[in-house]
């Protein structure tokens, strides 16, 4: 996901697609813990598109 989009977003789809991803990537590790992950390099992307969207809301919410 690039900046851009998550920009275009209003902030609570954000927050939903911020939520969303968490889980996915707490799936993604429960699945690596059982040693049944197939795309090991998905959690890389996951926890890169969390801190984007984390930086996002941030620098939104402090231009408030």
């Amino acid at each position: 996901m690039k900046a851009q989009e998550i920009r275009d977003m209003s902030a609570e789809e954000q927050v939903h697609q911020l939520a969303e991803t968490q889980k996915e990537l707490f799936n993604l590790r429960m699945q690596q813990a059982a040693g049944q992950l197939e795309k090991p390099d998905r959690i890389r992307l996951l926890r890169r598109d969390i801190a984007r969207l984390k930086t996002i809301l941030n620098t939104a919410t402090a231009a408030r």
